[in-house]
């Protein structure tokens, strides 16, 4: 064939495709819908029972002063009858140890009880929901709202909502500054509008923090800032109490009439209503499985159960198990029997000793804390040759009324206190006391010897406390 007439075309690359992809999905608004049930009921009892605490604490009164206020200008920490001090750091060691394993010991028996039944941003969140549903309606009325044009309706709906959640958060952040400076001063300084510069900035801070998390990032905020979602699945095993869906029960599902035999369908007591997705405050479905967004507020298993009882259906198709108990069919005292395992046996008993410990220490801690702090000048000489050092007593009375104290010392022979040697410390204050100590000539040995301080109450003999010091003589 004559290839004369041919001619070579040439092929133009194909340009190339630009493909955008998001690196995080856009947020989709969770509109979840107002449920009752037994799970709800203790929802609720929790969120009374925290703010109360919350918003009551400050106001109490205890020997004329709050009652609990952690005073960081003074550096001193009133829980009703108790002061602590820097020097008791240990406590507060001893506190986020407790805190730790009554975790670890809650997760173990029954999931996240502590995200959904008393975290401050589940209740919180709790709170403006309720706010926004007596304003709003419940969830077909919020979508539709927010589907609607700017109207005077909708814009005096979303303000007075607004306006509600900003005064609920605006007293929170006062209520929480209220724990570290005195509440009713704090009151009269915001009624003057002469607040500090640090209370002006906590207040708001703290308020817009619970305007901000409680009334637009809610699930956001369990999903990925708390930490504890990530890890929690280290602390579940297969006899955990959990939020789960019954899928051998509930599938196939279906939608059907009530009056329809789901066996004859060849369908099973899930009717794929959506009302456990509708109710979620993170949006998931719990048929999906267990997922870290899942805040154990039980909320599922209220309005599934609801929905079997408008059906007629048994109750429980969504509702707190194990894995174990999904797998073998164990009853209720099975499982519980299998709650009550070794691991949780040993979490309840450490946590059982750390509290014990802690409370005894604290019954039996002495209200009187000393410092000895030798002055820096050198020895000096006084009459027939004595040798004399000063040293500084940081003297802490802890107690709630004032002591009177005396200070003795031993040491090299014939040591002796040549100052005032009694002295009194009002309540729950720190006195630097002066005391000069003489020993006498030839007594100890050249260089560094040590002293021992003992202060003790003048009217109770087992008040006392002994510090060690070092008393220079000249070589």
């Amino acid at each position: 064939m004559p290839t004369s007439n041919l001619k070579v075309v040439p092929i133009k690359p194909a340009e190339p495709q630009v493909i955008e992809k998001q690196l995080y999905e856009a947020r989709k608004k969770i509109y979840p819908r107002a449920v009752h049930g037994w799970f709800a009921g203790w929802r609720w009892v929790m969120v009374w029972i925290t703010q109360a605490i919350f918003y009551g604490l400050p106001w109490l009164s205890w020997n004329g002063r709050q009652a609990v206020l952690f005073d960081l200008e003074a550096r001193k920490f009133h829980l009703f009858g108790l002061i602590f001090w820097p020097q008791d750091f240990i406590y507060l060691t001893a506190l986020l140890v407790v805190s730790a394993l009554s975790l670890f010991l809650f997760t173990a028996v029954a999931g996240r009880l502590f995200c959904g039944y008393a975290c401050p941003q589940t209740v919180y969140t709790e709170i403006f929901m309720w706010i926004e549903r007596k304003i709003e309606g419940d969830r077909s009325a919020r979508i539709r709202l927010d589907e609607q044009p700017m109207s005077l309706h909708k814009f005096g709906a979303k303000a007075a909502k607004h306006a509600a959640w900003l005064t609920v958060a605006g007293w929170t952040g006062f209520t929480f500054v209220g724990y570290f400076t005195p509440i009713r001063g704090l009151a009269a300084q915001v009624a003057a509008f002469s607040l500090g510069p640090w209370q002006t900035f906590w207040i708001f801070f703290y308020s817009f923090a619970t305007y901000g998390q409680a009334g637009f990032m809610r699930e956001q905020v369990c999903k990925y800032m708390c930490p504890y979602a990530r890890f929690q699945s280290s602390m579940f095993d297969k006899d955990t109490l959990i939020i789960t869906y019954d899928a051998e029960r509930g599938e196939p599902r279906g939608a059907r009439s009530k009056k329809a035999d789901p066996k004859a369908m060849g369908l099973g007591d899930c009717i794929d209503c959506n009302v456990c997705v509708h109710v979620c405050p993170t949006g998931i479905d719990i048929r999906k499985g267990l997922q870290y967004e899942c805040i154990a507020c039980a909320a599922c298993v209220d309005s599934c159960n609801e929905v079997m009882q408008k059906m007629g259906y048994e109750k429980g198709l969504v509702r707190y198990t194990t894995q174990h108990a999904m797998t073998n069919g164990l009853d209720k005292r099975a499982i519980w029997r299998r709650v009550l395992r070794l691991r949780t046996l040993i979490y309840f008993s450490i946590l059982l000793g750390v509290t014990f410990a802690v409370g005894l220490s604290i019954a039996n801690r002495t209200p009187l804390k000393v410092d000895v702090i030798r002055d820096r000048g050198m020895p000096r000489e006084v009459d027939e040759g004595a040798i004399e050092n000063v040293y500084r007593l940081q003297i802490m009375n802890t107690d709630e009324r004032p002591h009177r104290y005396a200070v003795d010392v031993n040491g090299p022979p014939g040591v002796t206190i040549s100052s005032e040697s009694t002295f009194e410390v009002s309540s729950a204050t720190t006195k630097a006391i002066p005391i000069r100590v003489r020993v006498p000539a030839n007594a100890g040995v050249p260089g560094s010897n040590p002293v021992w301080f003992v202060i003790r109450d003048t009217e109770n003999a087992d008040l006392r406390v002994m510090e060690k010091g070092v008393f220079l003589i000249p070589k």
